[in-house]
């Protein structure tokens, strides 16, 4: 028990110092970025999802802009039931092209976004600061056009988040799903 304290210590302070310089991609393309997309890796070291990570599995997101540069944000995931869990949320573009803001509603965090390594016909890192009641953790998200990756990609994946203070169990490839229908 002391050993998982301090190594969420330690992840948390590396967090705190790393995080705050994770900028997006140059050359951000809100237009390139827009559409379907397979959520296929996930990292954080929020005790919500230590909890529930092995019950968790691919879903897709639709990313699509608006007139003004914002991105609504569109997750599906099947549940093993049949039913579909689904969250939306508006993330407000920033001065920073490829850096977003979101309140969640859901959750009652205020979500700080931004899409770090890119290749927009391949895959997408998204790394996200959430911050409630003046506690902050990481997220990370690995996006992909398909729901097929590389090991080459997965270990990008894994090391960027172990880079910004995830732990190495609390990294996680999703299994593949089935696809919920449209709303």
């Amino acid at each position: 028990m002391r050993t998982a304290l301090l190594r969420m210590l330690t992840a948390l302070t590396c967090v705190l110092a790393v995080c705050a310089d994770i900028m997006p991609i140059p050359d951000f393309s809100l237009q390139n970025i827009t559409g379907k997309w397979y959520m296929v890796g996930f990292a954080t070291n929020a005790q919500w999802f230590v909890n529930h990570k092995d019950t968790m599995k691919m879903g897709t997101a639709m990313l699509v802009s608006n007139d003004i540069g914002d991105l609504d944000l569109t997750y599906a995931t099947l549940n093993a039931d049949g039913t579909c869990w689904r969250m939306t949320h508006l993330a407000k573009k920033t001065d920073t092209p490829g850096r977003f803001t979101f309140h969640s509603q859901v959750w009652n965090n205020d979500n700080d976004m931004r899409f770090v390594d890119v290749v927009y016909d391949n895959y997408a890192v998204v790394h996200t600061i959430k911050t409630k009641e003046g506690v902050s953790e990481v997220l990370n998200k690995l996006y992909s056009r398909t729901s097929e990756i590389s090991a080459d990609l997965q270990q990008k994946f894994t090391q960027f988040s172990q880079d910004t203070g995830v732990l190495a169990e609390n990294i996680v490839i999703l299994p593949k799903n089935g696809e919920c229908p449209e709303a």
